[in-house]
């Protein structure tokens, strides 16, 4: 059996580590504010899909499409306009949290890489020039 990096993470507790911070720095930087006001004031219901997402795409548990079906993130995210300033603040949080978290630094820049590609896909919004 090959390892994962989910268990190169540290499986369970390390995907939930690194959700946790993802929320933590969501919740105390005035630069991700944007994207806070897009979440319900608990935010117990958004970890908790983010960390069966994870678990999954990082080659753990199907988690969520256990529970969900098919992740269809682009879908899933369309009711919420997202532009590249939603894209950052979101990538901020996760890069702060990517950071805090013990594992190689080759697999912390592939999952940073791959992450920000599929921030990037969630873009659903023209970016304006003001």
């Amino acid at each position: 059996m090959s390892t994962t990096p989910y268990d190169l993470i540290g499986g369970e507790t390390g995907i939930r580590r690194l959700v946790d911070k993802f929320y933590f720095y969501m919740d105390i930087l005035p630069q991700a504010k944007g994207i806070r006001a897009m979440h319900a004031p608990n935010l117990a219901s958004a970890k908790d899909k983010l960390f069966k997402f994870m678990s999954g795409w990082l080659g753990g548990p199907n988690l969520f499409i256990e529970e969900f079906g098919h992740p269809m993130l682009r879908a899933r995210h369309f009711p919420f306009a997202i532009g590249e300033s939603e894209r950052d603040q979101w990538m901020l949080c996760m890069n702060k949290a990517l950071d805090e978290i013990t594992m190689d630094s080759r697999l912390r820049e592939n999952i940073r890489s791959a992450l920000q590609q599929l921030a990037t896909h969630m873009i659903n919004q023209e970016t304006t020039e003001n």
